[in-house]
């Protein structure tokens, strides 16, 4: 069974509506009046008009009001609404927690962040599986009670396991694949096939300092800021949309070593953040960037 971290059923369920669409006049209003119509209750709303793409964003938090939460009905209903915005859009129920597959490596410190904050009830999902081309880290995932799944990498079988891998993720149904510094690049076609709801950590203050080492070449460069992004993943290593990043001050006294020790509470720091956003379905694709409602 997945490990699950969700609200309890007594509690009253929000919904989310997301929605993208070409920026044009009366998107909020027909939004806003569709939901009052239908004696829902918005909570939160929050939108942006990117004027150099010419797109809307739009996500609203709701409930309603009445004993009845006809879902569906409000799908069909806003069918011709979206229509006619040519909306991009889809709504979300917070009593249905989304799935997660994370990936490890070696690495343990983004992990156990993860798994601390879901514990903690700031992650509301459900860990379908961990899935590892190393064993290290089984032990922590087992004590869990969650499913791991070890998919060792070699230049032979490489193909052959990153089917496996999605063969996972669509048997789980999971909605997001959080590389938790798995360090293995993955291929071009299977970041295509991911876009969108696979999010990476790098260890750097992206776009400087990528690739191998990045706290050496940022030691040789004597920054006075350290940092960690995370993105989503793409063909492009460590270039894909930017969702969040943290950084840390440092100064002339701190060897390599010191900055990676810093530098694992960025990564964790970083990667929780865009974790979270993307469960609450804060994030939206904007080309080559990111809308990230906070």
């Amino acid at each position: 069974m997945p490990h699950t971290n969700s609200p309890a059923t007594s509690e009253r369920e929000n919904f989310i509506v997301k929605i993208t669409c070409p920026a044009t006049t009366g998107i909020v209003a027909a939004v806003t009046s569709f939901l009052a119509e239908r004696k829902c209750y918005i909570s939160e709303m929050s939108q942006f008009d990117d004027e150099e793409s010419s797109r809307f964003f739009m996500r609203a938090v709701f409930h309603f009001t009445t004993e009845t939460n006809d879902e569906a009905a409000l799908r069909r209903e806003f069918a011709p609404v979206a229509q006619r915005f040519q909306m991009q859009w889809d709504l979300y129920s917070s009593r249905r927690p989304m799935r997660v597959v994370i990936m490890v490596s070696k690495y343990d410190h983004c992990f156990a962040d993860l798994l601390y904050r879901f514990h903690k009830g700031e992650l509301e999902m459900e860990i379908a599986a961990v899935v590892s081309n190393h064993l290290d880290l089984r032990p922590m995932a087992e004590r869990e009670g969650i499913r791991f799944i070890y998919l060792p990498v070699t230049k032979e079988n490489k193909a052959a396991q990153e089917k496996e891998l999605l063969k996972i993720i669509e048997e789980t149904g999971a909605g997001l694949v959080v590389l938790a510094r798995y360090m293995q690049i993955l291929s071009n076609d299977l970041c295509r096939t991911l876009s969108g709801r696979a999010i990476n950590i790098h260890h750097s203050f992206l776009p400087g300092f990528k690739g191998a080492k990045p706290y050496h070449q940022a030691y040789d460069r004597g920054v006075k800021l350290i940092g960690a992004t995370a993105h989503y993943v793409t063909p492009d290593l460590d270039e894909g949309p930017i969702i969040e990043q943290e950084v840390q001050r440092v100064d002339h006294t701190y060897s390599p070593d010191d900055l990676v020790v810093v530098g694992r509470n960025t990564e964790t720091v970083a990667l929780s953040r865009a974790v979270r956003d993307y469960l609450q379905h804060r994030v939206f694709l904007n080309g080559s960037r990111t809308v990230v409602f906070k």
